[in-house]
């Protein structure tokens, strides 16, 4: 049988922790697939053994003014259409700085007031693809595909406009194209900018949201395969013994740890604030006689120092365990994951009896590991409060959540040291039987068989 030819265009560092980190290239060798990486990052992907081929994207700015704009009037229309503000609150506010993004700003606020509903979505989307037509930029991605003749293109993320171009270009060759939504929360935020042929999905329910969203698609189109980021969860052999980990990290073997997991900026920021608060309840109850102690992981793509006070203060409680990630600040898009982290957390999560955190997916990491999540639900003491995380819980991808116990809720400060407790001591057997049920809903294999499962849906496309 003729070996399918499949570029996987890698427009970022998540897509690089799906499809390189994990056991993609191995099942896709197995299956039979010639996998060429089309890679828009700095990582090298042909150190590791596998083609690759430098994407060097370039998209044209007016396509990310139409790209800003179809997000804003597809929540709009998501708004009106399922009369739900809750979308209103997926609007980020924008750069206002310098004229040029004020300039941008108005012609992306022009654009969203005129262009509404499915039609007005139809020119904007249409309105992004033929501007990237005109980029050389595409020019550059037909003389790579008529050179290596894919049987397929597939995208690895959803959401980069660098990606418009490369997939766009296929299509216009006649070659299948197929794109993976990369994140459980990405679609009711409408963050959906390259069309494909196929769609690969998490689960039932993210099949169920992207049909809901986007009707204009048919369900032969998507395909269920699982995702690939939690395969390192079910791998026994990456995991350190206790006196090894404990030592490289300079943890007290004698001390028990829970993980608070850092959000970034936008979803917690006053992060800090609940950090001292946990700190504040462990540091009570080892006065109590307990022996508790903090990982403190903090979030990839929060640079910051805005936790460094209360680290200082929290010596003996709290140890900070830095990501292993690279590059850049602030953005999901610009920062590089490695293989040593997603060791470094299946170890963190290994040696923690439970994590606590603002709403983060870190609650199915852990899940993966039969280990419980307790999620912060409460009104920090601030002057100046800049969110209130509670409404976090009220956005569209929280309703998956068929059973509230499927974590532990901290409705106030004072229940810090309540919902600590209950864990530690081994009341979990419910609330993990429900996050594993959530977690099913989420993600069909939970964290094995994805990466097989992805391969065997690339090679029954025709």
């Amino acid at each position: 049988m003729e070996q399918k030819k499949v570029l996987a265009i890698i427009p970022d560092g998540v897509s690089l922790r799906n499809f390189l980190f994990t056991d993609f290239p191995k099942k896709a060798k197995q299956a039979g697939l010639e996998i060429v990486y089309w890679n828009a990052t700095p990582y090298n992907i042909k150190a590791d053994g596998e083609k690759e081929i430098k994407l060097r994207p370039k998209p044209r700015a007016i396509t990310d003014v139409y790209k800003r704009a179809k997000i804003i009037s597809e929540l709009n229309h998501f708004r009106d259409k399922f009369n739900d503000a809750v979308y209103e609150k997926y609007k980020f506010p924008a750069s206002t700085e310098g004229w040029k993004n004020k300039l941008k700003n108005l012609i992306v606020s022009r654009l969203s007031d005129t262009y509404t509903g499915e039609k007005g979505l139809r020119v904007l989307r249409e309105r992004m693809q033929n501007s990237e037509r005109k980029s050389a930029y595409y020019k550059e991605c037909i003389k790579v595909l008529k050179r290596e003749k894919p049987d397929l293109v597939f995208c690895a993320n959803q959401r980069p406009v660098n990606a418009i171009a490369p997939v766009r270009a296929a299509k216009d060759l006649g070659i299948t194209t197929a794109g993976f939504i990369f994140s459980w929360d990405n679609l009711p935020k409408a963050t959906k900018v390259i069309e494909t042929d196929f769609y690969f999905v998490w689960s039932d329910h993210m099949k169920n949201e992207l049909l809901r969203y986007y009707p204009y698609l048919k369900e032969e189109q998507v395909k269920i395969t699982g995702t690939p980021q939690f395969e390192i969860h079910c791998k026994e052999e990456v995991l350190l013994e206790k006196e090894v980990f404990f030592k490289k990290y300079g943890l007290d073997t004698e001390k028990e740890y829970l993980c608070f997991s850092g959000d970034d900026l936008t979803t917690s920021p006053h992060d800090e604030v609940f950090l001292r608060d946990v700190a504040e309840a462990v540091r009570n109850l080892n006065r109590k006689g307990e022996n508790l102690g903090i990982i403190f992981r903090r979030c990839p793509v929060d640079f910051s120092s805005r936790y460094d006070k209360v680290l200082k203060e929290y010596l003996d409680e709290i140890t900070a365990i830095d990501p292993e990630w690279s590059g850049g600040h602030n953005s999901w898009d610009a920062v590089m994951p490695t293989r040593e982290d997603m060791i470094l957390q299946t170890n963190i999560i290994e040696h923690s009896f439970m994590v606590i955190n603002i709403a983060s997916s870190m609650v199915f990491d852990f899940a993966a590991r039969k280990k419980p999540c307790a999620y912060i639900n409460y009104v920090p003491e601030v002057n100046n409060l800049k969110k209130d995380v509670r409404e976090i819980y009220d956005y569209i991808h929280f309703r998956s959540m068929e059973n509230r116990a499927s974590v532990y809720w901290i409705n106030s400060k004072t229940g810090i040291i309540e919902a600590i407790q209950h864990i530690f001591k081994g009341e979990t057997k419910v609330v993990l039987q429900n996050t594993l049920q959530w977690f099913n809903i989420i993600n069909l294999n939970l964290c094995e068989k994805a990466s097989e499962q992805i391969c065997d849906k690339i090679k029954s496309l025709r």
